[in-house]
């Protein structure tokens, strides 16, 4: 074990808490079975050195009870926080993004009361986009307090994978589907997208977003991005949707968790695109570890060791840039 990147924050792991997951019957929402299982969770995390924990709910759940759930998440991660320090360093905050004035006050107990280090939203909110104008004073406030807006995927198989022919996505087992597999890295990149060319990032500079997958497809289709559709000269000027930069330098601008379940040559596509200091050690828990196995963990952690980068670049990953976003006191 190199001592260097001893350490391990897990900036993205799951939690759940049975009345929230209850109050999810027939959303049409997966929740993981073992996210509420702490027995589990500290047997896992006993098998790394050092691995710790950045607690988050799967995806906010959006009802017209969403404010109370909301709450209810809160509370119950701010209760673990107090209780297993040693096991759980933050919390972001699930916020009810259907009642925006009510996500604003929760963003500010969250934080000011709770001592969240962060907010997660949905990669869109019942149908509308994160560049609506109605959800900008979340990202002025969070902006503000510097501390960054989590998003999670939403795609569920009420989606059909063909909207003229079937009324739902087809092949579906577990999480061996369509709509996770591939559907969730598309939202993701479909939200950070629509965060780069509304301006919002160019509004508010100072705002960190934080994706989950390893931001999407977008480090993948770099060149594509660049190239075939938002080229300077290719189409004049009106690529840039009046941004004053080439809109690459803002797709730069995302932190990213390394929740891809390993794989070593795509960590590395995300280095080079987003640089080591916007990359967040993440293993997707417990997603993969899953019916008592330790998979995702393993191999998330052997292939950023295995990555062809510093010991002082994985440290980054593997904890600094956690501390640093999160301001996190260890």
């Amino acid at each position: 074990m190199n001592k260097l990147y001893t350490l391990k924050v897990d900036a993205y792991a799951h939690i759940h808490f049975p009345k929230y997951m209850a109050a999810q019957e027939g959303s049409g929402s997966r929740l993981r079975g073992d996210a509420d299982d702490l027995d589990f969770r500290f047997r896992l995390m006993d098998k790394f050195e050092g691995l710790v924990q950045v607690l988050t709910m799967q995806a906010p759940f959006l009802s017209k009870e969403a404010v109370d759930l909301a709450k209810l998440a809160n509370d119950g991660m701010a209760e673990l926080l107090v209780k297993y320090p040693d096991r759980f360093v933050a919390a972001i905050a699930c916020i009810p993004m259907n009642n925006i004035d009510a996500a604003l006050k929760e963003v500010d107990r969250a934080i000011n009361d709770l001592r969240f280090r962060g907010v997660m939203v949905s990669s869109y909110v019942e149908g509308k986009p994160l560049d609506s104008p109605e959800f900008m004073p979340l990202y002025e406030k969070m902006s503000q307090y510097d501390l960054p807006v989590y998003t999670h995927p939403h795609r569920t198989g009420v989606y059909p994978d063909y909207y003229s022919a079937e009324d739902r996505a087809k092949y579906r087992y577990g999480d061996l589907n369509i709509d996770a597999v591939f559907g969730w890295p598309y939202e993701t990149t479909v939200a950070m997208t629509r965060l780069v060319f509304s301006g919002i990032l160019e509004r508010y500079p100072n705002l960190k977003i934080v994706t989950h997958h390893c931001g999407g497809m977008v480090p993948y289709y770099a060149q594509r991005i660049i190239q075939h559709h938002y080229l300077p000269g290719n189409r004049g000027t009106e690529h840039k949707y009046n941004l004053p930069k080439d809109p690459i330098d803002y797709y730069k601008m995302f932190y990213n968790d390394t929740a891809i379940h390993g794989n070593t040559p795509a960590l590395m596509c995300a280095y080079d695109f987003f640089g080591a200091d916007h990359l967040l050690f993440g293993a997707d828990f417990p997603a993969g570890d899953r019916n008592k196995g330790y998979r995702s963990y393993m191999q998330t952690i052997n292939a950023i060791e295995q990555m062809d980068i510093s010991d002082i670049d994985k440290k980054k990953i593997f904890a600094d840039n956690a501390r640093r976003l999160l301001r996190l006191p260890i």
